[in-house]
């Protein structure tokens, strides 16, 4: 396949083509995966260079090591920020001309990528679609509206934020690009992910009207159900026409979901002074609803963890591969009713294969789980309503003292994370460097951030807040993030502690309070470098699981997880 594209490459008088691992709505699950299909790379992030003579990938430390399994044999791999690709093609040559979809693209993207240092020519036909002829593969589903019970606020007062907004930045027109913003605003979700209930949709907000961009076919269950008067239902095609239309002298954009391709429409008439979409700072603070629906959610994803662990670690017949245990996991999930989806694909990796941070087992990569493996699980739910996302690190022998050693430093930053003082310390930068703190005595540390924000029914990861070094947003009440430091050693072992905690407030102090209810293996901890307020902190959640989640367990699961505490 790449040599078709190499050979429609030559056809445009192009020397390479650009495909980003995203889709024209900028989604973290894309459709289709055109990076997949030209790569093999699987991950939720990066992206190819296809040059007539090479092959080059860009992935984040998360995926240096899966990258060079599923596609090291054809690429060159390079792992992102430590190595940007404008400075790898600034030493290939000064001279190539790159291919790119404008509708995949984002002008800050490709600013940030390649500065000046090639021709970079928009193909509007996609050339990876002409190869895999991808046209007409998409069975529409239809939308559904959520009730504002269940969405904790109505349509109506989120547009009155919205236009406060606008009104104060002199913002006359503003394009919602993101769908998971579109489906905060108008209290929608859809079937367009995989693991998330996106609907892939765009909006423009004008005067308080409301120009809603999607399939047709799609919006069928929603077009009388959406409770405000001033929407009008458009195809993406009458995007150009409804621009025309407008009135005004300014508009706002959002850089990072706004392609290159719309943003040319929108900047032909109008002045573009806003960059960022304030429905991610906005939507980023849950309401009392959603904070409610989210303990619920996490409850009863809490009794699934709980007898899964319960079950593999006491398991006598040890026969299983970690395909198994995915299914098994899952499987609890699923008895319960308000279970919908995995949030993501479940991250099951035994030994070696644990030491790969974004790890899938597949028919190829599928392991015998080895009773001396330490055994790394990451995976959640989507449950009506809430989003869950918690890793697990267990043994089902004793460890060495170096695991229990590496493993109890993990649990030290975790611990420190939650401990956070957050009326002093309110930045994820800051957080970040608490939760590295005990490996980095060691001369250890891990390739990917502290922690990520999680919607609410909608995508697992999502921003604006985060916990990395790189993340300078100030923590505030109602923000949901994740709290996961780790370790891995490449093609030994990998170990991760992950609870989402969401940010709470009592007497002007703000505190994390956790939302996830699984035990911590205890089998893995050197209690001897715990002091005694880590001490005190487990004691204390796993008192919290026993009282929130016992009810849902047999008497054997009950007295194996009072044994914990």
């Amino acid at each position: 396949m790449i040599n078709l594209l190499k050979k429609l490459m030559n056809d445009k008088n192009i020397d390479g083509y650009i495909i980003p691992k995203n889709d024209e709505f900028f989604s973290e699950y894309s459709y289709p995966n055109r990076l997949k299909l030209i790569s093999n790379f699987s991950g939720s992030a990066g992206m190819a260079i296809i040059l007539k003579d090479k092959n080059l990938l860009f992935v984040d430390g998360r995926y240096t090591l899966q990258a060079s399994i599923e596609c090291g044999n054809n690429f060159k791999i390079f792992e992102i920020p430590k190595i940007r690709p404008f400075e790898v093609i600034k030493k290939i040559s000064d001279k190539l001309i790159l291919g790119f979809d404008p509708r995949l693209f984002t002008e800050i993207s490709l600013k940030s990528n390649f500065r000046n240092v090639c021709d970079l020519i928009p193909i509007n036909n996609n050339l990876i679609d002409e190869i895999f002829n991808l046209k007409n593969r998409y069975k529409p589903k239809k939308f559904y509206c959520l009730n504002d019970i269940v969405a904790g606020e109505k349509i109506t007062s989120k547009l009155n934020k919205l236009s406060s907004i606008m009104k104060n930045k002199k913002i006359d027109n503003i394009f919602i690009s993101a769908p998971e913003n579109c489906a905060w605003i108008l209290n929608i979700r859809g079937f367009d992910n995989p693991n998330s209930p996106i609907p892939n949709c765009q909006i423009i907000i004008s005067n308080k009207n409301i120009f809603f961009f999607s399939d047709i076919e799609k919006i069928k269950k929603i077009k009388n159900s959406i409770k405000y008067e001033k929407i009008k239902f458009c195809e993406f095609k009458e995007f150009p026409k409804v621009i025309n239309s407008l009135k005004g002298k300014s508009f706002s954009i959002d850089q990072n979901s706004c392609s290159i391709f719309n943003k040319s429409i929108i900047s032909s008439k109008f002045n573009i002074l806003n960059k960022i979409d304030p429905c991610y700072a906005l939507k980023a603070i849950k309401n009392k609803i959603e904070i409610k629906n989210m303990i619920d959610a996490h409850i009863e994803d809490g009794a699934a963890l709980t007898k899964f662990l319960y079950w593999i670690k006491n398991k006598k017949n040890f026969n299983l591969t970690e395909v198994d245990a995915e299914k098994k996991l899952e499987n609890f999930r699923k008895k319960n009713t308000n279970f919908l989806y995995p949030s993501f694909n479940t991250i099951a990796g035994s030994g070696p294969n644990g030491a790969i941070i974004h790890y899938r087992a597949d028919k190829k990569s599928n392991r015998k789980i080895n009773k001396k493996d330490i055994f790394l699980c990451d995976s959640g739910g989507q449950y009506k309503y809430g989003t869950t996302d918690v890793t697990r690190t267990i043994c089902f022998s004793k460890p060495t003292l170096k695991i229990k050693n590496i493993f109890t430093r993990v649990l030290k930053g975790h611990i420190a994370v939650y401990n956070t003082n957050l009326n002093k310390i309110d930045t994820g930068e800051e957080i970040d460097k608490r939760a590295r703190h005990f490996l980095k005595k060691v001369n250890l540390d891990y390739g990917h951030g502290t922690g990520h924000g999680v919607g609410y029914f909608l995508n697992v990861h999502e921003g604006p807040q985060a916990i990395s070094k790189y993340n300078s947003v100030k923590i505030v009440p109602g923000m949901i993030l994740s709290n996961e430091p780790g370790y891995y050693q490449k093609n030994k072992f990998g170990i991760r502690i992950e609870n989402l905690v969401f940010v709470s407030k009592n007497k002007n102090k703000k505190f994390f309070k956790n939302l996830t209810l699984a035990p911590i293996d205890t089998d893995l901890i050197n209690f001897k470098m715990l002091n005694n307020s880590e001490k005190k902190y487990l004691f204390n959640y796993h008192t919290n699981i026993y009282a929130k989640i016992s009810k849902f367990l047999s008497s054997k699961e009950k007295n194996w997880l009072q044994s914990l505490i």
